[in-house]
């Protein structure tokens, strides 16, 4: 009569086992952030690569050929990237420092008059360099706190910078051995899978690799091509700045409406500045119109498909949350950690709709055939997830 509560007691104290590891391995993760970041990007790398290398070795090619092919074709892929688009965004930025004159100037004598003769509200006075300078001396103490704590942090990024190079030496290093041992490193991280789970948990982890492998590489895709669309689209409307503006709206395609709202943005007050006629605005609209009916019906169907289940707004909120509880380490972990989590939270979900609190007493019996999970007929085997 006793053994419900001791096995409830033992059970609790289980869990609470268990979530003491788990916060101590996220208190680990947190300290060690800063070296951690090299690894995990290599890991990610390997990741990406690792299909392309399988593919080779069932083409009749060793693991270390197929590795050593796959290791140089993407740093090939990198160099190529650095040197077309180093120089080419080095010399829109120097073109956009040059412009900055004629940028202020329109903004100070034609927008801002515009603006005020249509709301009726005076803002030329804030932005006066003499009110500005006012502004200033009345609040130096505050500003020279802030000074002071900038040079305590640049003279103290010393030993950040020689870390950064350090990390970006190991890369390359880190990211071959990985991609040489990842089959090895995947066999003895399902050893440690209890038995009776290992189909589940293997199903779990394929779909969460579809689900992170379909965002990255699709998505990838996608941000690439229309930041060549809009950069010669804007380039053939004649916009000093397009290939820059056009960069910048195809890095923010990962989110629905920002990429191009940006870059209608950036690209109207482009055109306005350089030629102040209605003409080249027209043309900007036509070059992001156009390319969103591209990414509409041809790149993100074709690309990235329906299989994501990554909502943009849990996408940003990932990001975010990793880059301030890890850094950047944390936002390179954001994308694989949301993915893994949609994919838990659907099998929690089809557990739910398929337990007795869900469907009730009475038609528990009539659900339990209909659960893939609890139909040993309609289960996935053990030995075909680990194939």
């Amino acid at each position: 009569m006793d053994s419900a509560p001791v096995y409830e007691i033992a059970r609790f104290l289980k869990r609470l086992q268990w979530t003491a590891l788990g916060l101590g391995a996220v208190w680990l993760l947190w300290l060690l952030a800063p070296i951690l970041t090299p690894f995990v990007f290599a890991l990610m790398l390997a990741w990406l690569g690792d299909p392309l290398v399988d593919r080779l070795q069932r083409a009749g090619r060793s693991r270390n050929v197929a590795v050593t092919l796959v290791f140089t074709l993407m740093a090939l892929l990198l160099v190529m990237v650095l040197v077309v688009l180093v120089p080419l965004i080095e010399r829109q930025i120097a073109t956009l420092v040059t412009s900055l004159p004629h940028y202020r100037d329109w903004f100070m004598l034609t927008a801002l008059p515009w603006i005020e003769a249509r709301t009726g509200y005076e803002i030329t006075d804030w932005f006066d360099l003499s009110r500005v300078a006012r502004l200033i001396r009345d609040n130096w103490e505050s500003a020279g706190g802030v000074a002071t704590t900038l040079l305590g942090y640049l003279s103290r990024s010393g030993f950040a910078v020689v870390a950064l190079a350090a990390n970006i030496a190991l890369l390359p290093v880190i990211t071959f051995f990985f991609l040489r041992d990842w089959d090895l490193l995947v066999e003895r991280v399902a050893s440690l899978i209890p038995r009776d789970h290992l189909g589940t948990v293997s199903r779990l982890a394929r779909e969460s690799s579809d689900v992170l492998g379909a965002f990255l590489r699709g998505q990838f895709m996608v941000m690439l091509v229309l930041g060549v669309l809009y950069g010669l689209g804007l380039w053939g409307v004649g916009l000093d700045l397009g290939i820059l503006i056009g960069f910048i709206a195809g890095i923010l395609t990962f989110v629905p409406y920002l990429g191009p709202a940006s870059g209608i943005i950036l690209g109207v007050i482009a055109a306005l500045v350089q030629y102040g006629d209605w003409q080249h605005v027209v043309g900007v609209l036509v070059v992001f119109g156009v390319g969103q009916m591209i990414e509409s019906y041809a790149l993100t169907p074709k690309l990235v498909g329906d299989r994501i289940g990554l909502h943009p707004v849990a996408v940003i909120f990932a990001v975010l949350a990793g880059g301030q509880l890890f850094g950047f380490l944390g936002m390179l972990l954001a994308l694989p950690v949301a993915a893994v989590a949609n994919v838990l939270l659907r099998y929690a979900q089809d557990r739910y709709r398929h337990s007795k609190l869900y469907v009730g007493e009475h038609s528990a019996g009539t659900q339990v055939a209909a659960d893939p999970l609890a139909d040993p007929h309609l289960a996935p085997r053990a030995d075909q997830d680990e194939k």
